[in-house]
């Protein structure tokens, strides 16, 4: 973010509590609570996957008015094992496994329903579950959208290629001849776990370079500059992108929103997001009854003054329905 978008947000602030809570599989997860203890509860999904959350999200909602809770999901940011190490496994982070985590921290902090907030990865991660627990879930803001499908899968390791024809070139030739049978995130994951550190290194850095040249109007990610994160995050992408998301059968998060039925939700858009190409945002409006699509003129993935403000105005205005922890 530029110091531009940092101004439409709400001032920083700290955690009142956070812990580790241990989710089975040896994985210990972090969390946090900001704002209000006895404000309305809202939930923060994290990008990536494996993004890991950062202080910037605790601020698009009104710390007065909301319990905020945040949490690294599995094997990033704070939580443990840290996929940075490549003898930790990936075999037990799955989409089924971070929805019960989610339940799990829900129970752990007593919290009857919450709002749910999600961008990019975490707009479908949120989306999944507010299908699997609709009854947990109080409204819904998603932005940077996305649904877990192949075709979105394809856009960004194939599609994109012919925008950003240099990057692309760049990361297909990443992966060496004969190494990929077709799929480019499952040739990287396989690079990624290479038994040679410096092949390992190269691999994370090829793709991260990709993850920004596909997303020009981003700006350059501060946190690729760390070999740590680099590989963790490359790791934990690859490994869902080449697992379609484990999402069974594909396209199933579209076709089961409309079981959301009138659970309100802010689906906020930058038109030169590229994940518009599949249609992923209309698509989602469409088969959610409740939702309200709010497209954002001048904003890409990752955001724009005017897409804050957005979103900040859609969380005050959940803010305003109702509050308290019932």
């Amino acid at each position: 973010m530029t110091e531009s978008t940092v101004r439409v947000r709400y001032p920083a602030i700290e955690p009142f509590e956070h812990g580790m809570l241990a989710a089975g599989d040896g994985n210990r997860l972090y969390w946090e609570a900001c704002g209000n203890p006895a404000g309305k509860p809202a939930l923060v999904l994290h990008g990536g996957p494996g993004s890991g959350c950062s202080p910037g999200m605790r601020r698009y909602f009104d710390p007065d008015a909301y319990q905020i809770v945040l949490f690294d999901q599995r094997n990033c940011g704070r939580s443990q094992p840290h996929a940075s190490d490549p003898s930790v496994s990936l075999a037990a982070n799955t989409t089924a496994n971070l929805l019960a985590d989610i339940e799990l921290l829900r129970e752990h902090l007593g919290i009857p329903r919450w709002l749910i907030f999600g961008w990019s990865w975490g707009s479908a991660l949120a989306l999944a579950y507010a299908e699997q627990h609709t009854d947990r879930v109080s409204e819904a803001v998603l932005t940077g959208l996305g649904t877990g499908r192949r075709a979105e899968v394809e856009l960004f390791t194939r599609g994109l290629g012919g925008l950003f024809p240099d990057a692309w070139r760049r990361f297909r030739d990443g992966v060496p001849a004969g190494y990929s049978d077709g799929s480019l995130a499952a040739a990287y994951s396989r690079l990624l776990s290479h038994p040679s550190q410096p092949v390992r290194e190269q691999a994370a850095r090829d793709w991260c370079d990709w993850e920004e040249g596909m997303l020009p109007t981003s700006g350059h990610n501060p946190r690729f500059d760390d070999p740590r994160f680099r590989l963790a995050f490359a790791r934990i992408v690859t490994h869902y992108w080449s697992n379609d998301h484990f999402l069974r059968p594909d396209g199933v998060l579209l076709s089961a929103a409309s079981r959301l039925g009138s659970v309100p939700a802010r689906l906020i858009q930058g038109t030169l997001d590229l994940t518009n190409l599949v249609g992923t945002p209309w698509l989602l409006a469409a088969a959610w009854p409740g939702s309200e699509l709010e497209l954002i003129d001048d904003a890409g993935h990752g955001g724009s003054d005017r897409l804050l403000s957005a979103i900040v105005a859609a969380t005050n205005s959940f803010a305003r329905a109702g509050g308290g922890r019932g």
